[in-house]
């Protein structure tokens, strides 16, 4: 048994077991550390002006990624290396090509953001050579700058990738081969770290069987993979957690495998390792995964992780629960799989028993001759919080009947949630407008939805049924979609 921590922080070896569950990077940074490049705006995983990178390693080696230290607990840091925009300089003072090309591109006015938009741009830097304007928008779409405007800093990325210097002083690239070395050192440990505090009790298990075991004598502890939704109830809420488990770092939990019949996938796989395993064999989840978050949560958040919390507007359980996904159960005696769709009971509660975690979801591949699509309905289009998420499954028959369909709406009920009545209308009926305006309003059977800050009810509901409009007009043909409603009921009927 271990009562400390161990990564690595910029140049410096650190163990650390001084600190409370709740206790974030950013505050160990700015308040302790005195690194105060890191700056805190948001405090939610928003605005990026937090942004470090993260080096852990994973099967192809060692690799770095930008994540918020606004909502990164302490207690997730074991084995990894921590990088602040201070590391970056050279030690007599010259800038790094990234922060250099940001001062040549005029990317900076009042400054506040700067540390957290080079801090992403670095990380693109390191992980790609070459990017296009679409992957430097992307490797942005977490970070919000108010003054200069997006353009600058998008030269700033194209300008360094064009001018990439032969050779140059880089840190990472210096000790990378002295990082792993200790990364790996830090990783053969086998014994589980509790770090007590006053704060909170954290533990951070050793292996799989060592985090059932923990669960079993915990069965009330807090499970944290990525905490982009735990974080929050940190920093916005206010809340004690006493025990924290942390499991991000368990490699049994990040495996994936892929067969002629589906994707199984672990548990505490991430968004960016999950994208493109989805975007090769369910394409429409992998551009679904690309609106979840900025960059910054899809680095630190997880499958598992948006379906354990149960959240009514989780964005994957309604691909999921359409495409008849499979969720694995384990605990210290054993593990049960049972249908996602079962998993949600109510509002706040899960078919998860005490001392049970979720291990795994098996995704089945949809049949060649199936139409699958997800929509997502939000304020923004990156970066948002969804009012709505629909996914709809559809097998038609020879006949031009329906045979088989499954959709599945987030935002609309206490749940993620069937609409099982339109299903029960369209199965055995044709594929025809006819039969799509006949049913619209079943979904008014389906779901009751509430009215919040991010849509009205009537909204949901009215949206809900456009998009099976809208499904419908993609199903029928390309035609069809770009004319969208201006033909009128007879032509429609005739598609």
């Amino acid at each position: 048994m271990s009562s400390a921590i161990r990564f690595i922080l910029n140049g410096e070896d650190v163990m650390l077991g001084d600190f409370a569950s709740t206790d974030t990077l950013l505050d160990y940074l700015r308040l302790k550390r005195r690194l105060t490049g890191t700056k805190e705006g948001c405090a939610e995983g928003d605005c990026g002006a937090c942004t470090v990178l993260i080096g852990r390693l994973t099967e192809q080696g060692l690799r770095y990624e930008s994540v918020n230290a606004c909502i990164r607990l302490i207690g997730s840091l074991h084995g990894t290396h921590v990088v602040t925009v201070e590391h970056l300089a050279e030690r007599d003072g010259e800038l790094h090509p990234v922060q250099q090309a940001m001062v040549d591109c005029h990317g900076s006015q009042c400054g506040f953001c700067t540390p957290g938009f080079v801090m992403s741009l670095y990380g693109l830097w390191l992980s790609n050579e070459n990017p296009n304007r679409a992957e430097i928008e992307s490797a942005l779409q977490g970070n919000l700058c108010r003054c200069t405007g997006y353009e600058p800093i998008v030269k700033a990325a194209e300008k360094v990738a064009e001018n990439r210097p032969s050779s140059l002083f880089d840190p990472l690239e210096r000790d990378r081969t002295e990082i792993m070395a200790k990364l790996w050192s830090i990783r053969s440990q086998t014994d589980t770290i509790i770090v007590e505090a006053e704060g909170g009790r954290t533990i951070v298990p050793a292996t799989l069987e060592a985090f059932a075991e923990a669960l079993a004598a915990e069965p009330d502890a807090v499970i944290v993979a990525g905490a982009t939704d735990v974080g929050l109830w940190v920093t916005k809420q206010m809340r004690r957690l006493d025990p924290v488990i942390f499991i991000g770092h368990l490699a049994e939990l990040q495996a994936v495998t892929i067969d002629e019949t589906g994707i199984t996938i672990g548990a505490g796989v991430t968004y960016a390792d999950a994208h493109g395993y989805f975007d090769a064999v369910i394409p429409a989840l992998g551009q679904l995964l690309d609106r979840i978050g900025g960059q910054q949560v899809r680095n630190m958040g997880t499958i598992g992780g948006n379906i354990a919390n149960g959240s009514p507007i989780g964005d994957t359980p309604p691909p999921l629960i359409a495409l008849g996904s499979q969720l694995t159960l384990r605990s210290h005696s054993g593990r049960r799989t049972i249908p996602l769709e079962s998993y949600f009971l109510a509002y706040g509660k899960q078919d998860r028993m005490a001392g049970e975690f979720v291990e795994k979801i098996f995704v089945p591949r949809p049949d060649d001759d199936s139409h699958f699509a997800v929509y997502k309905i939000s304020k923004r289009r990156d970066e948002d919080i969804s009012a709505l998420c629909g996914a709809f499954n559809l097998k038609i028959d020879a006949d031009g009947l329906v045979g088989e369909i499954r959709i599945a709406f987030g935002g609309m009920a206490a749940t993620p949630k069937r609409a099982t009545h339109v299903e029960d209308m369209l199965t055995g009926k044709p594929w025809t407008w006819s039969t799509i305006s006949a049913v619209r309003d079943l979904f008014d059977e389906d779901y009751q939805p509430l009215t919040d800050w991010r849509a009205t009810a009537e909204y949901r509901s009215l949206t809900a049924k456009n998009l099976l409009t809208r499904f419908f007009l993609e199903t029928a043909g390309a035609e069809a979609q770009l004319q969208r409603f201006e033909r009128d009921t007879a032509e429609m009927e005739e598609v």
